[in-house]
């Protein structure tokens, strides 16, 4: 019985193990690998009342030692199992000397149990004890991480795994939590002001001389030019794929170094459900197994009908579950590639302790194009209009003009009432092309793109072109109709916006700290949330204490999702259900984007402005 899975099939016959229950079950979670960590989780959490810590610890990477702002005192925290209607105490305890919180992420709870300091609560002085009470209302995949400065990069995570009351409709012989994070021994704040110096500072993969020579070979010396020409213009490069890459981060698996190798162990012809969380607070990353295939079944926690993929895409604080069926007895690597191709975090699965299969190489580094950032729809590119500090691009080609109002930032400044200017069919946002406004958003914003549209059924840049299967967003529907099938009564529209060369980041040009109102939504309402990225990065919106349905086209069987990716020049839609009164953070889950400005409150009144008693 010394075999863990001759353990956990002795245990499940015998009615003692859950989902993800007993002690030597969780120890290949995070790997059996002590010898190359100065802490290793070995526990995970259960019961109506847990206690819990945040206190700094020593962390080993590789060769070096590091201090790490730890629950429980390891990088990940320990992984809590609950099961749904549970009502469930967590007590908070801080050990650090600045205030500290824990935010539930995906997680459905009253605004004040919620964990956003200055927004649901004051935070977690030093030394003091917060209690986290509420009742689940929900099952599957989620994780929580502090909601206080730099505290999430510096290692307070950790996964949350729900047990649904009814059985599960996923079936699976053994699963694996998969955290991918990024750890640097820079904290959040000297990151940032290397970056408010120079935008490009941690981007080590830009362009030469060479590949300008090549491009002019390829596509002739006047067109390589103008198209530096318009990069050098607009202040940006097209080799601005991530703010901080490899150079400042050490990509992680459940707390391991690629070469620490993270493995979990399997018999040949079992199903092996993979919980993927990206905690990587400003990481994009490419998810795939070489030789296996996987089976998509779950996003943020919520069941979806199952889609067959070879790689995925996953931003920051989303969450994908899927199945896997090695067949065959020998090793398979999980690659877990940056968007930018900086770096990769890896893990193994595998029939025996200490076996490894090939680690596949990076793919080259993939460049933005001006149809990345809106001008897909141009006939020819003006030069003579881009202003130094706001960047517009070209003009229409003939024929992509419509009749469609101009809805730019209107609805997101016209308070609670909205207004109709457009109806999008059903379930499904108008995928035409749609012409920016003449609001350039200020000082506060770099770029403008002349267009925008969605592209939830494109994988995003340096995805799709070698023959894998991809997912992309319109692949997902939930597994059942959710009960609110409701055309939005209004919808609102909000930018995304940024100047790279500042290192601000905002919402319709105007960073949190100079937003004077809350966005106010009614109790009640369904509404229709139009994300517009002017931006020439992706983001990751979060929207605290609701589900945000995402119009994919999927009808009746919309995806829930809590947080959602945001390509550049994109037009991401989502419907709305303002069922959760009390105000909750709305904000970039890119932590240094969050931190510098990409954040606001959204309000949900009881009742209509003005008719309050």
């Amino acid at each position: 019985m010394n075999d863990p899975i001759s353990r956990r099939a002795f245990l499940k016959r015998s009615g003692a193990l859950g989902t993800f229950a007993a002690l030597d079950w969780m120890l290949p979670i995070y790997a059996r690998s002590d010898s190359l960590s100065v802490v290793t989780p070995t526990t995970q959490l259960s019961g109506d009342v847990i206690n819990l810590t945040i206190a700094r610890t020593p962390f080993r990477i590789d060769d070096h030692i590091a201090t790490a702002t730890t629950i429980n005192g390891t990088v990940p925290g320990p992984l809590l199992h609950l099961r749904e209607g549970q009502d469930i105490t967590l007590n908070v305890t801080n050990h650090l000397d600045e205030t500290s919180s824990i935010h539930w992420h995906g997680i459905l709870l009253p605004p004040e149990m919620d964990g956003v300091p200055g927004v649901s609560f004051p935070g977690i002085e030093p030394g003091a004890t917060f209690s986290y009470r509420f009742t689940i209302r929900q099952y599957g995949t989620y994780w929580f991480h502090s909601h206080s400065g730099g505290q999430e990069q510096a290692g307070v995570y950790a996964p949350m795994i729900i047990d649904p009351i009814e059985p599960d409709p996923v079936k699976y012989d053994r699963e694996y939590v998969i955290m991918l994070s990024d750890w640097s021994f820079s904290s959040v704040d000297s990151m940032i002001e290397k970056l408010k110096k120079q935008p490009g500072y941690f981007n080590f993969q830009k362009r030469t001389l060479s590949d300008f020579i090549q491009d002019a070979m390829r596509d002739g010396w006047r067109p390589a030019l103008d198209d530096y020409l318009m990069w050098a213009r607009m202040r940006m490069d097209p080799t601005d794929l991530a703010d901080v890459t490899g150079h400042a981060y050490t990509y992680l698996m459940n707390g391991l170094t690629p070469a620490a190798n993270w493995t979990g162990l399997f018999h040949p012809g079992e199903r092996i459900r993979l919980r993927f969380i990206q905690v990587g607070v400003m990481t994009f990353q490419d998810i795939r197994i070489p030789g296996l295939g996987m089976t998509v079944v779950q996003a943020d926690g919520q069941n979806v009908q199952p889609v067959e993929v070879d790689e995925f895409r996953i931003g920051p604080a989303e969450t994908y579950d899927v199945i896997v069926e090695p067949k065959e007895e020998r090793a398979y690597t999980i690659f877990a590639e940056t968007l930018d191709r900086s770096g990769f975090a890896r893990g193994t699965l595998a029939p025996r302790p200490g076996m490894a299969a090939e680690v596949p190489s990076r793919r080259p580094r993939p460049l933005r194009t001006m149809a990345d950032m809106g001008m897909q729809h141009m006939s020819g590119v003006d030069h003579g209009n881009h202003a130094p500090g706001n960047a517009t691009m070209g003009e229409p080609e003939e024929g992509t003009q419509h009749d469609t109002p101009d809805r730019h930032g209107e609805h997101a400044k016209e308070g609670i009432h909205g207004r109709h200017d457009r109806h999008a069919q059903p379930g499904f946002p108008d995928s035409r092309p749609v012409r920016h406004g003449t609001d350039d958003h200020g000082s506060g914003n770099q770029f403008i793109p002349d267009f925008t549209q969605s592209r939830m059924d494109e994988p995003g840049i340096g995805l799709g072109n070698d023959g894998r299967r991809v997912l992309v967003y319109t692949d997902l529907k939930s597994l059942k109709p959710y009960p609110d099938q409701r055309e939005p009564e209004r919808e609102l529209e909000i930018h995304l916006t940024g100047h790279m060369e500042r290192f601000i980041w905002s919402f319709d040009g105007e960073k949190y700290s100079d937003a004077k109102e809350s966005i106010l939504f009614r109790h009640g309402e369904r509404l229709r949330w139009i994300f517009v990225n002017d931006t020439m990065m992706e983001h990751t919106m979060h929207l605290h204490g609701t589900w945000m349905y995402l119009e994919n086209g999927a009808g009746a069987y919309l995806p829930r999702k809590h947080t959602v990716l945001v390509k550049p020049a994109e037009r991401v839609s989502v419907a709305i259900t303002a069922d959760a009164p009390g105000p909750w953070a709305f904000h970039c889950h890119l932590l240094l984007h969050m931190e510098t400005g990409m954040f606001r409150v959204i309000e949900i009144l009881d009742a209509a402005p003005g008719t309050e008693s």
